[in-house]
C-alpha cells in the first residue's frame, strides 16, 4: 500500500483533504467526500456528543464541571471551543445543517467563563480570541469586534501574547499562530481589510524572522517542543503548524524557512509516513490516532502538502 492509499484508507476528514491537496481531484469529488464528515467518522461522533443547547461539556473553553486545574496535567479538550476548532480542522462543511444549527445554538447559549461574554464576542486572551475568530469566520458569524481587539493587541515586535494584559511586551509563538490563523480565516471569509492584511503579514514576519523556531537574539531553538509535531495542536505552536499556516496563506517559499522544511523532511520515516509526537495532555472526546510514536495520517498529510507547496 502506498502512502497515498494509506491516507485514503482513513477517516472522511482525512480523505477529502488528501483528494483536494495531494490528488488534485475534481471539486465535485472533493465536495462529496467532505459532506461525509457530518455523517460518518470523527465528525459525526463529535456532533453526536453536542449538548442539546449547542455546547459541549456545558462550557466554552472548559467543561462546566467534573474537572479541576492541576499543573502539568493539561486542560480538558472537551468543551465548546476546542471541539469547534477540531470540527473546523476536520472540515465539517459550514453550510451543512449540523453546522448551521450548531452556530445558532452557540450564538444563543454559550458564554465565556471570563465575564460571561457571548461566545462570538470573544474574551481577553489573544490565543482564545484568535481561535474564536477562526471558528466564527468558518461558521459565518460576526466576529468583527474580536478582530478589532486583536489588531489593537498586536505588539511592537509584530506578534501577540496572551499575557499582554498582564504587562508582557514580547510576543509568543503560541499566541501568534492562533491569531494568524484567525485573521487568515476572517480574510478568506470575505471580511478582510487592508488593516487586517497588514497585521497578518507583520505577524508572519515575526515567525519568519525567527526561522519559525529560533530566538531572534541568539539563534538558539526557542523551545524544543516546537520541533515536535502534534495533532490536534490545540493552542500550542510547532514548526509544522507554522508552515501549514504560511502554505495556506499563499506565501511564497522563503529561504528563512529552509531549516524548518529540512526538519520536516528529516522526520519522514522509511515507509514514507510521519509519526505522531507530543500529544498535549488532557481529556479528549476520543483519540483520533494510535498515540505518540505511531504513524500519523494527520501529520503525514500535513507534512506532504507543506513539502509540495515548498517544492521539496
Amino acid at each position: 500500500m502506498t502512502v497515498q492509499e494509506w491516507l485514503l484508507d482513513g477517516d472522511p476528514a482525512i480523505r477529502w483533504q488528501v483528494l483536494r491537496d495531494l490528488c488534485d481531484a475534481p471539486a465535485d469529488v472533493v465536495a462529496a467526500e467532505r459532506a461525509r464528515v457530518a455523517t460518518e467518522g470523527w465528525g459525526a461522533r463529535l456532533l453526536a456528543l453536542r449538548d442539546a443547547d449547542g455546547r459541549w461539556a456545558g462550557g466554552a473553553c472548559f467543561p462546566a464541571m467534573g474537572w479541576e486545574r492541576v499543573e502539568d496535567e493539561g486542560q480538558p479538550w472537551t468543551a465548546t471551543l476546542p471541539t469547534l476548532v477540531l470540527l473546523r480542522d476536520l472540515g465539517l462543511d459550514p453550510r451543512s445543517a449540523a453546522a448551521r444549527e450548531t452556530a445558532a445554538l452557540v450564538r444563543e447559549n454559550c458564554r465565556w467563563e471570563y465575564d460571561a461574554e457571548r461566545f462570538f464576542d470573544g474574551e481577553v486572551e489573544s490565543c482564545i480570541n484568535g481561535r474564536t475568530v477562526a471558528v466564527g469566520a468558518w461558521l459565518g458569524e460576526d466576529v468583527d469586534d474580536v478582530v478589532a481587539r486583536l489588531l489593537g493587541d498586536q505588539l511592537d515586535d509584530g506578534g501577540w501574547n496572551c499575557w499582554a494584559e498582564h504587562g508582557s511586551v514580547r510576543s509568543s509563538f503560541h499566541s501568534t499562530i492562533n491569531v494568524l490563523e484567525g485573521l487568515l480565516a476572517h480574510e478568506r471569509a470575505g471580511h478582510g481589510s487592508p488593516a487586517v492584511a497588514v497585521a497578518r503579514r507583520r505577524g508572519e514576519e515575526y515567525l519568519l524572522e525567527r526561522s519559525l523556531f529560533r530566538r531572534r537574539s541568539t539563534g538558539e531553538v526557542a523551545d524544543p517542543a516546537y520541533l515536535t509535531f502534534s495533532f490536534p495542536p490545540r493552542w500550542h505552536y510547532d514548526v509544522l503548524r507554522g508552515l501549514e499556516h504560511l502554505r495556506a496563506a499563499g506565501r511564497e517559499p522563503d529561504p528563512r524557512l529552509d531549516d524548518a522544511v529540512a526538519l520536516v523532511r528529516s522526520k519522514q520515516q522509511p515507509d514514507g509516513t510521519w509519526l505522531l509526537e507530543n500529544t498535549h495532555p488532557g481529556a479528549v472526546h476520543f483519540p483520533l490516532e494510535d498515540g505518540d510514536g505511531m504513524p500519523s495520517r494527520w501529520n503525514t498529510l500535513r507534512a506532504l502538502r507543506v513539502l509540495r507547496w515548498y517544492g521539496a
